[in-house]
């Protein structure tokens, strides 16, 4: 039920790092799911990803794109900032991703986007993501402000039922 698999894992060094997305890779090819990789484009060319994601200090957009080709998905972290995601679009992004919407498990943030900010990036034309803290019952007032897509880790990795827990995110849609 996945629209999308990142691959993100800062704990490893970088032939861990290839292994590891490589073989996700392959799962994901057989099961139909595009695979995205964190902060490397470099590793999403090298494994065949279907794109990458990129932080602010992660690279660039426009080079990302020059690698991975116009058919890549390109996502750009936003934050909380309107013009990041004008910036990262105009650079040739395929999705923006704006958060945290509340405190997260998986990453320390102090900055917070606010629903007014999906609303805001309609304009774009791009498909606006959610991250930070969600979960099943405090996603669907983001999805109402304009979210097209949720990420979330521990909200389904850390879920006595995952499966429960993503149809529990799917039925915010």
């Amino acid at each position: 039920g996945a629209a999308w698999l990142q691959y993100r894992n800062k704990a490893v060094d970088a032939a861990g790092r290839h292994e590891q997305a490589q073989a996700l890779q392959a799962l994901c090819a057989a099961a139909g799911v595009p695979l995205i990789v964190n902060d490397d484009a470099a590793l999403a060319a090298a494994i065949g990803a279907a794109g990458v994601h990129l932080g602010e200090d992660d690279g660039d957009i426009a080079a990302a794109r020059a690698l991975l080709g116009p058919q890549a998905i390109i996502g750009a972290s936003c934050y909380d900032e309107l013009a990041l995601a004008e910036r990262a679009v105009q650079a040739g992004a395929s999705y923006v991703a704006f958060g945290a919407f509340f405190p997260s498990r998986s990453k320390a943030t102090t900055r917070r986007a606010t629903p007014s900010l999906l609303r805001d990036a309609a304009a774009l034309g791009v498909p606006r993501v959610a991250i930070g803290g969600l979960t099943a019952d405090n996603a669907a007032p983001l999805v109402a402000a304009g979210a097209d897509l949720l990420a979330v880790i521990s909200g389904v990795y850390a879920a006595d039922d995952p499966v429960a827990a993503l149809r529990g995110y799917q039925a915010c849609f």
